[in-house]
């Protein structure tokens, strides 16, 4: 990537990030649990994905896909960050503002590296890896009742998310991956963005012969860009 296309690349992802903050002023604006706006937060996807799918085809196949499945109102996990109702959009939407504000200081250091021609990073694939890498979380979920106490001391049917009992999971990542692939086929060979999306659990989600060779994807920067807004999304925003 030379220079002027490093320029258009940091302009991309500037008006992104602006988008993100015309609907959001800050974090706290996000809401979280029955504060979230649900349709403000959707406004805020659908106008990042105009903007950056730019192929009609790829852009009405994501739109149906986050329709038709529960990806607005699914919970990001059952006891960690996230775990409400729409919790997995704001813990998105939060990766993927991360990511984008990572994204010039990384890479740009980067570029810096002996590794440098090696990988090829666009703002398409840094926001594809973030809206994509927690897509096995969808229809994962399901809620069910417990006996609880109420403030008061009475007994009450709380509802609780739990996994679902006949989910068959082939890794977390690798799961996002396949989901991925079928809503952009044409990014099967698109090694970097895979990668990211597949490794970004960093060892939580490795067999034990994937760690031999596992520091080498971590020559690839979308996988260290996506691990840290991942992390500094959940650890640090609480999203």
């Amino acid at each position: 990537m030379n220079e002027n296309e490093r320029k258009v690349m940091f302009s991309e992802v500037y008006e992104l990030l602006d988008i993100i903050g015309e609907n959001f002023t800050d974090e706290l604006s996000l809401g979280t649990g029955s504060n979230v706006d649900f349709q403000k937060v959707k406004n805020c996807y659908l106008q990042m994905i105009d903007y950056i799918i730019t192929d009609e085809t790829e852009n009405n196949s994501l739109k149906t896909w986050l329709d038709n499945s529960d990806f607005w109102v699914a919970p990001a996990s059952t006891k960690f960050h996230g775990n409400f109702k729409g919790g997995l959009s704001l813990h998105t939407l939060m990766v993927i503002k991360q990511s984008l504000i990572f994204t010039r200081p990384l890479l740009e250091n980067f570029y810096q590296s002996p590794n440098s021609t090696k990988f090829e990073v666009t703002t398409k694939d840094v926001f594809l890896a973030s809206l994509c890498h927690d897509f096995c979380k969808t229809n994962f979920y399901g809620v069910e009742y417990r006996n609880a106490k109420d403030i008061n001391g009475n007994w009450i049917r709380q509802p609780f998310y739990k996994s679902k009992n006949d989910n068959r999971n082939l890794g977390h990542g690798n799961e996002s991956v396949l989901i991925m692939l079928e809503i952009f086929p044409s990014m099967i060979k698109n090694r970097t963005l895979i990668e990211a999306v597949s490794r970004h659990m960093g060892f939580c989600d490795l067999t034990e012969s994937e760690t031999y060779n596992y520091s080498n994807f971590l020559q690839n920067p979308l996988v260290i860009l996506l691990q840290l807004a991942d992390q500094s999304a959940a650890n640090w925003y609480d999203f």
